[in-house]
């Protein structure tokens, strides 16, 4: 769904966080161009590699344009400013200060260009005492109370298996570039949007924040389990392990007839979810009674079948080749000059009924500077549309 089309979207930012926010915004029609420095964007020479490309780079970078810009320079700043002149949105993630230093900071373009929302993503924030801290996924995520809650209770904390730090930092910022938007509708003037890592994370923790709140004490690590609900975990099958999740009442009524055991909801040490809770070793028990007598295919089916959440664990090879995730549409495909055909993730949410497919082409991810002349040609000699 083009919705963004028409929006010019300048892209400052390198490696993961800028680039999967501006990704988003291309997926949804933007004309994102990204402004590389001399020797481009770290990720062209962050792995995986094929054939000497980094299939990382173009998987994120898919339906941009590149312009290479040497900002400390008299040409590539001054060639910056008339683009951003032009632009409707500013994304960058400079550690806070770089942009003040160059020139291209929210202040100075903010007030000559008043409809420009502009958009700082970093590992700590604009402001606060360790703003000007460097940050990788793995700093935030152990600064932010969610490592400390992942992995199993007997074992050191774990890092999420993905940077859901720079990841989660993109998503909001893509999200507040499009209220920005709206809000640009209503009063003709852009925003500026500071958004961080650590913030990110810490706002994500919501589950963990109610039992501080309630109880003033945190879970700790719990494994696969939930910190309030049971039977809400991994069990172990005839031939592995099967996911089953358990909330409220009603629920766990259907779970009790599921595993042969429908006088459980009568016993007051499982009438509840804060009473089961308190038995969980009971509750496994009776569980695994059940699961290891079936293997996980089965167990899935006959939950399911009564109305009780359960699967599989998959690999991410496994739940991109599923039917759900097929039917859905999550992968796209485009054609790059060195890697071929290249599968991507695409953006998730659907727009009512327009449902692209699979196999649908998206434009694919530039070449350093492959643009600069198309790009200089049409933001600055073009009629701007509004």
């Amino acid at each position: 769904m083009n919705v963004f089309t028409g929006l010019r979207v300048l892209d400052l930012s390198r490696v993961l966080a800028g680039p999967y926010c501006t990704a988003l915004l291309a997926d949804l029609g933007a004309d994102v161009v990204k402004v590389e420095p001399p020797g481009g964007d770290d990720a062209r020479r962050l792995g995986p590699f094929r054939d000497g490309e980094s299939v990382y780079f173009a998987q994120l970078n898919r339906g941009k344009r590149s312009i290479v810009l040497d900002l400390k320079e008299p040409d590539g700043h001054a060639a910056l400013l008339r683009l951003a002149a032009e632009a409707d949105v500013l994304v960058e993630n400079f550690r806070p200060g770089v942009t003040q230093r160059l020139g291209i900071d929210h202040g100075t373009l903010g007030t000559a260009h008043p409809r420009l929302v502009y958009a700082s993503i970093s590992g700590f924030g604009q402001t606060g005492p360790m703003r000007q801290y460097p940050a990788y996924d793995l700093i935030v995520q152990a600064m932010s109370g969610l490592m400390a809650a992942t992995g199993t209770p007997d074992g050191p904390p774990t890092r999420v298996g993905e940077s859901v730090g720079d990841l989660m930092a993109g998503l909001f910022a893509s999200w507040a570039i499009s209220a920005a938007l709206f809000d640009r509708e209503r009063t003709g003037r852009g925003r500026y949007i500071d958004v961080a890592m650590l913030d990110s994370l810490v706002s994500l923790q919501v589950t963990a924040m109610s039992l501080l709140t309630a109880t003033g004490g945190l879970p700790g690590r719990v494994g696969n389990r939930h910190p309030v609900s049971t039977p809400f975990d991994t069990y172990r099958t005839a031939d592995g392990l099967v996911a089953v999740a358990v909330a409220g009442d009603a629920v766990f009524a259907r779970f009790a007839r599921l595993v042969g055991r429908p006088e459980l909801p009568a016993d007051p040490r499982f009438g509840d979810d804060t009473a089961r809770a308190q038995h969980i070793e009971e509750v496994r028990e009776i569980t695994e009674r059940w699961s290891t007598t079936l293997t996980t295919d089965d167990a899935v089916k006959h939950a399911l079948d009564a109305g009780v959440p359960a699967a599989a664990i998959r690999d991410l090879a496994q739940a991109v080749d599923s039917e759900q995730v097929r039917d859905r549409g999550l992968i796209g495909a485009f054609d790059h000059p060195v890697l071929g055909r290249t599968p991507f993730l695409r953006q998730p949410v659907r727009f009512g009924d327009v449902t692209p497919p699979a196999e649908a082409s998206a434009l694919s991810s530039p070449g350093l500077d492959e643009h600069a002349a198309q790009v200089m040609d049409q933001w600055l000699s073009e009629d701007r549309r509004r």
